[in-house]
This record gives structure tokens, sequence and C-alpha cells, in this order.
């Protein structure tokens, strides 16, 4: 599976963006996708997973209730919906996709997107 990361930008505080993430490949092998981000110099977070049918979703505590995933079957797309940004939230932030139920864990997820930037203003 290839994973295509878009929809990253430069957006002030209290703002919003949406992430798109487009599967291409054998995506009928893909159970679940993440996204997760990298802060400057810090380590590779995860930031929420949804299966890539639409099932469970998981979000980490530091998103929940403004970050939403979600996903078109269609057009093999998740979607990464980013409300209420906050400064903290400035990083690059990755897709990635496995052929199992992976959650938080980053070690699960056999193929990444290549990342796009994410930067919130004060």
């Amino acid at each position: 599976v290839q994973l295509q990361a878009s929809g990253g930008g430069l957006v002030q505080a209290g703002g919003s963006l949406r992430l798109s993430c487009a599967a291409s490949g054998r995506t009928e092998d893909t159970f679940g996708m993440g996204w997760f981000r990298r802060a400057p110099g810090k380590e590779r977070e995860f930031v929420g997973a949804v299966t890539y049918s639409g099932g469970p979703l998981l979000y980490a505590d530091s998103v929940t209730g403004r970050f939403t995933i979600s996903r078109d079957s269609v057009k093999h797309t998740v979607y990464l919906q980013m409300n209420d940004l906050k400064p903290e939230d400035t990083a690059v932030y990755y897709c990635a996709s496995s052929s199992w139920w992976s959650g938080s864990y980053s070690g699960g997820y056999g193929s990444w997107g290549q990342g796009t930037l994410v930067t919130v203003s004060s």
C-alpha cells in the first residue's frame, strides 16, 4: 500500500485544518489506518486510528474532542479533521496503514506516508 498525505499548512491558534491520506495499491490488505505526528525535537506520537472499514476509533488524549478521523471508502482516503488547533499541535503529521488493528502501536504499521507539515502560530 502506498500512502500520500496532504493538507498541511500554516494556521493560527484556534483554527482548523483537514489532512488527507490517500491510499493506493493493495488497499484490500489494509485493516487499520493511523495518524501520528512528530514535533520538532520530540519523539513520534500517536494521534488517532480507525479501521479501514470505518470501525472503532481511537484518539490520543491530547487531541480528543478536537480532532476527528473519517474515511471515504470509495476514494480510499482517510481524513484527519483538526479543530481548535494549538501551537503544541505543530508537527509533521504522518498517516500509516496496517493489515490488522494496531491502534496506537506504531510498530504495527507497515506502510507510511511521507508526512505533511502543520504549523500553528500563536
